[in-house]
């Protein structure tokens, strides 16, 4: 049973909706990385998304642009993310760790190698976002044997077929886009999510997480009343932008703003 698996089976005992903070690897320098992920998790992330830098991110708005730019400004590659993980698992060895990008750096690589090397750094999945089920034979074909979890986005605009195709062939979880458009844009309609969430659970069986639109305490509690996770993106990134030039600052600056969401999920009334 993976990492990720085993993770939402106790948050499901224990009633609780999972955390998961997005950041990109090595943004704003490699330095500040392992650190964060530490923090966050003392802060109360139940798991982390942690984004490989790509010059092309064509679903990230221009907050995570920038933090992407930031990261390759510094050289951060794909090995470079795999490395900080397994500097990260020196200390957590339960924390599940998924990697969230593109394509490109893993056919560099080569799918093969980059699923064994990923797990073997102490990597639980990957969310690909330019790889759509009906292309993911190769690399879901790497990913599996070496016990990674393939997580796949779903959107308001994804119909029934689409979601049980996903629901057929994702594992670990899947993401629920709660708005229309890139990371960091539109404002959430909850009523709209819960009835997606309804209709997405009719095929699905895996953990839902929502992401997409959530900024602060309310929208997180709102999202956790209907969510089995919330994913947070685009308002830790932009923090981190704010201390860019005081690095020192980010992993207390972000833990004290996941203790806040973590508060307001734990309140929220899921009844």
């Amino acid at each position: 049973m993976s990492r990720i698996t085993t993770r939402f089976e106790r948050l499901r005992a224990e009633g609780r909706t999972a955390l998961i903070p997005f950041v990109t690897a090595g943004d704003p320098s490699p330095d500040v990385t392992v650190p964060l992920m530490h923090r966050m998790v003392a802060a109360g992330a139940d798991l982390i998304e942690l984004g490989v830098p790509f010059s092309d991110p064509m679903a990230d708005g221009p907050v995570i642009q920038r933090a992407t730019e930031r990261a390759l400004a510094a050289g951060v590659s794909l090995r470079d993310v795999l490395a900080m993980v397994r500097a990260f698992r020196a200390e957590d060895a339960e924390t599940p760790v998924v990697l969230m990008g593109y394509l490109n750096p893993v056919e560099v690589m080569g799918a093969e190698t980059f699923a064994v090397e990923a797990a073997a750094a102490g990597v639980d999945g990957a969310l690909v976002v330019d790889v759509p089920p009906e292309e993911a034979d190769a690399l879901a074909g790497a990913l599996r044997p070496q016990g990674l979890d393939l997580v796949y986005l779903l959107a308001p605009t994804s119909d029934d077929e689409r979601i049980g195709r996903i629901g057929a062939v994702a594992s670990g979880f899947v993401y629920y886009v709660a708005v229309k458009g890139v990371t960091g844009a539109g404002n959430l309609d909850i009523d709209a999510v819960a009835a997606k969430l309804t209709e997405i659970r009719r095929q699905i069986t895996l953990p839902v997480g929502v992401g997409f639109g959530i900024k602060d305490g309310p929208s997180a509690a709102r999202v956790a009343a209907v969510a089995d996770a919330v994913i947070v993106g685009s308002a830790i990134v932009g923090r981190i932008e704010h201390l860019a030039e005081t690095p020192a600052l980010i992993p207390d600056a972000i833990g004290g703003f996941l203790a806040e969401l973590r508060q307001a999920i734990d309140a929220a009334d899921k009844s």
